[in-house]
């Protein structure tokens, strides 16, 4: 899931730069099963803190930082570090050395992803320091009992995928970290996004 200050939909999504060419955004990941090597994974978050100014695929530089989940133990705090580094393979292998300028910081914080199983609201925290949330996009046309969806979106930040994105709007969107201060108002740009990640076997 995410939240960002873009207006709602993410351009990003659509291989668009960001509104007024500049994005603060948080992604939060929760990993429902899946291990590296013979580590498991499940129950394990990551958030990462980040922004950018220009189009996010044609050319523009992240300063990111990266909350991990405290409760991994020690061979999952290293997968983790090796999956979202990028140095593991897989999708962030391609995304990080063409994406991420400088990394502020890594930190290992008490993580909280609560993603409703109807989808219709998400909720991100980390200790003191990020509070965000998302709530999926309904109008006065829409049926109240579907989801706004769309496939095969150009600019997916979790990579190519088959997955249905879910189009929401930002309820809260408030962190402090990594030297970000934002405050993001309601009503901005929020998604979700399964994601379904491999790489060569761990060593």
């Amino acid at each position: 899931m995410d939240v960002c200050s873009c207006n709602s939909p993410c351009p990003c999504t659509f291989a668009q730069p960001p509104t007024g060419n500049h994005c603060e955004v948080l992604w939060a990941y929760r990993i429902n099963e899946g291990h590296y090597g013979p580590t498991p994974m499940a129950g394990l978050k990551v958030v990462l803190l980040a922004n950018f100014t220009g189009n996010l695929w044609d050319g523009a530089w992240l300063d990111a930082g990266v909350f991990l989940d405290a409760d991994a133990d020690e061979a999952q705090r290293a997968a983790l570090a090796a999956i979202f580094t990028g140095a593991a393979g897989g999708w962030m292998t391609q995304f990080v050395p063409t994406h991420v300028r400088e990394l502020r910081g890594v930190e290992f914080a008490n993580i909280s992803v609560d993603i409703e199983s109807t989808l219709e609201r998400w909720r991100v925290t980390v200790d003191d320091k990020v509070e965000a949330s998302g709530q999926a996009l309904k109008g006065p046309t829409s049926d109240p009992t579907k989801l706004l969806q769309s496939f095969n979106p150009p600019g997916s930040e979790v990579g190519p995928t088959d997955a249905p994105v879910t189009w929401g709007k930002s309820v809260a969107g408030r962190w402090k970290a990594f030297g970000f201060d934002q405050n993001i108002p309601a009503g901005q740009a929020s998604k979700h996004i399964p994601f379904d990640w491999h790489g060569p076997d761990a060593p």
